[in-house]
């Protein structure tokens, strides 16, 4: 079906461009794009650099694969003011150029750079042997495209190339261009695009990765269809279905063909292809004073390159599946008053499931298979909840959150937040002594023997400051303490789409500071 679809949208494209007329002469150029710098400053957050980890060695062989190669619990965080701050510039540079030409057709190209200060440049001026100046091609096409509008006396819109996909907040698919860490996000896509006064209807086909030339079918697609209704004033009703494909082959084992024979007979070793539907509705708009955004989604398919990274021994769960439910709210309301202070109160929740755990019937039947713990997938979302704790697509989460943010001036918004994360199904950790960074079990190769992690998270208050010095040009100020729960040291899998752990050495809150500046030109 894959197939069949790719080649039908390809084709499609095809008789449409070719149908465009054959001459289209240059009417106008524009040129644009805009640089971004940050300073980031995190404290008590990441380990130190010589990668110290936190670990129960050897307790889930054979029975507890948690999801990480080598079933080897691995922590990014530390939560510890024994570590190193982590200090660094980030840069982001963008460059385009739009050409339109008669017969509604234009071209788009858009130069990108991201890069941290003082990583491209030769620091060691005693011997100046020192190589990094020389870190090959920065610069990347973000994005490349032809598009054509207004096809045959219709509002139809069609897009072929590198190009940025975002829809409704970016909940689920956007740019990958909030706080730190802007590194961008685009796409080699077909678009089409038809839009009126009261509806809009995109669909589009995306290719992620190609292995054709590897294997027949190795590829990684995304495929979508987002639709909005825009008949009320000021509000928009969106309903979408996106779905991610993933044929690339995976194997537990390479034996000689009778074993692999008789892994076919017992249905070992055989992963189809990942399957990921997204649906969704959303609802956002302002009526009067108020303002709204409601979102839900849920997911199912085949979930088998998940269930690979399960495996015990040498099988992982071929049976995983996709059924989660994810959510995210916020109402607020603006005073017609000075200063125009609004208040508002929101949340969301990414459903996840933690299996890891086995009971003692399970840990002596030898015919006994894990499965696979699958928590809601967040796509290429650009909606980040907090900067400290959602920097890794966090899910297997909850958060409510409120706040207030004034205007003193007409350039100047303030902003103070507050936020509760909780994990929605915890980590049954193995009883364990705990020395610095490292955790000992008390029973070793006895991973029956555990209790529930602590489900807290911890609070979090965010303040911000944004002054906008001229339409172009604009600074900001952030601050972000983040008051750790139990459930960070302990450690949770929230990280990486539920399949991380988030466990460190101690329990000190975490401080995030930064600063900012952007020009458009």
């Amino acid at each position: 079906m894959r197939m069949r679809l790719t080649g039908a949208l390809l084709l499609a494209a095809a008789i449409a461009m070719v149908a465009l007329p054959a001459i289209a002469e240059l009417q106008n150029v524009q040129v644009g794009g805009n640089i971004r710098i940050r300073g980031n400053w995190y404290m008590n957050y990441n380990p130190e650099p010589t990668g110290a980890e936190i670990r129960w060695p050897g307790v889930f062989l054979p029975k507890r694969p948690i999801g990480t190669p080598g079933n080897t619990i691995v922590s990014p965080f530390a939560w510890d003011n024994n570590t190193n701050d982590t200090k660094f510039v980030e840069q982001r540079t963008r460059l385009n150029v739009k050409a339109d030409f008669t017969d509604q057709v234009s071209a788009y190209i858009e130069l990108d750079s991201y890069d941290v200060w003082g990583e491209d440049f030769r620091s060691n001026y005693i011997t100046g042997a020192d190589f990094r100046a020389a870190t090959g091609d920065d610069v990347e096409v973000l994005q490349s495209y032809i598009e054509a509008n207004e096809m045959y006396g219709y509002p139809l819109r069609l897009r072929i190339g590198r190009q940025e996909l975002a829809f409704g907040n970016q909940w689920l698919i956007g740019d990958n261009d909030t706080a730190s860490f802007f590194t961008g996000l685009s796409f080699d896509a077909i678009r089409l695009t038809y839009a009126t006064d009261l509806f809009s209807v995109d669909a589009f086909a995306a290719k992620l990765a190609d292995r054709g030339v590897t294997e027949q079918d190795g590829d990684i697609d995304l495929y979508g269809i987002y639709a909005s209704y825009l008949g009320i004033e000021n509000v928009s009703l969106d309903a979408y279905w996106f779905w991610l494909r993933d044929a690339r082959s995976l194997n537990d084992t390479n034996f000689v063909w009778f074993v692999e024979w008789i892994e076919d007979a017992l249905n070992l070793d055989d992963y189809d292809p990942t399957n990921l539907h997204t649906v969704g509705l959303r609802g956002a708009g302002t009526i009067g004073q108020f303002d709204f955004e409601a979102e839900a989604a849920y997911q199912f398919g085949d979930a088998d390159s998940v269930g690979f990274r399960f495996a015990p021994l040498t099988y992982g769960d071929d049976d995983a599946d996709f059924s989660a439910w994810a959510a995210n709210a916020e109402v607020g309301y603006t005073f017609d008053m000075t200063y125009q202070p609004r208040v508002f109160l929101g949340g969301a929740y990414f459903d996840g499931e933690d299996k890891r755990d086995i009971s003692w019937l399970d840990w002596i039947n030898p015919f006994y298979t894990p499965e696979a713990s699958v928590s809601f997938n967040r796509l290429f979302s650009n909606v980040e909840y907090s900067p400290i704790l959602d920097a890794n697509h966090l899910s297997n989460f909850w958060v409510g959150r409120g706040g207030v943010s004034v205007k003193p001036t007409e350039a100047v918004e303030v902003m103070l937040a507050a936020s509760y994360f909780d994990t929605v199904d915890e980590f049954d950790a193995p009883y364990y002594i705990k020395l610095g960074r490292y955790r000992l079990p008390l029973f070793p190769g006895r991973s029956y023997a555990a209790r529930p992690n602590d489900s807290d998270l911890g609070w979090e208050i965010d303040l911000t400051a944004t002054y906008n010095y001229t339409e172009d040009l604009s600074f900001e100020v952030g601050y972000s303490h983040l008051f750790t729960g139990g459930g960070l040291e302990q450690g949770n899998f929230n990280n990486f789409n539920g399949l991380g752990f988030d466990g460190g050495s101690n329990n000190d809150d975490v401080d995030y500071l930064y600063f900012q500046t952007k020009l458009n030109f």
